[in-house]
Formats: structure tokens, sequence, C-alpha cells
């Protein structure tokens, strides 16, 4: 699968509703950088975690 910024292979595939889009390392990279600085993260961690314990 190529990346859904550029014409690099994918590193990871994320599928949601039957759309599934893949993004290279540089690019996962960019996104996960952009949502450590958002509270979007931080639900998702404390969802993760409750759903854990």
């Amino acid at each position: 699968m190529q990346c859904h910024y550029c014409d690099d292979e994918a590193a990871v595939a994320v599928e949601k509703d039957h759309v599934k889009v893949g993004l290279c390392e540089e690019h996962l990279r960019e996104r996960m950088a952009e949502l450590s600085d958002s509270e979007w993260l931080e639900e998702v961690e404390s969802q993760v975690e409750d759903a854990l314990d």
C-alpha cells in the first residue's frame, strides 16, 4: 500500500468504516507528533487504559 501523503510504501495502514489509509514512517511520525500536542490523544490513552483495567 502507498502512503496517503507521498509515493513511498506505507509502513502502517489503518482501516475505519471500510476506508483504509496508509502512512509511510516519516508521515506517521509527523501525524503522531501533531496528535501528541492535542487533547484527543490523551482521551484515547485514557480509554485504552480503562479498557485494559
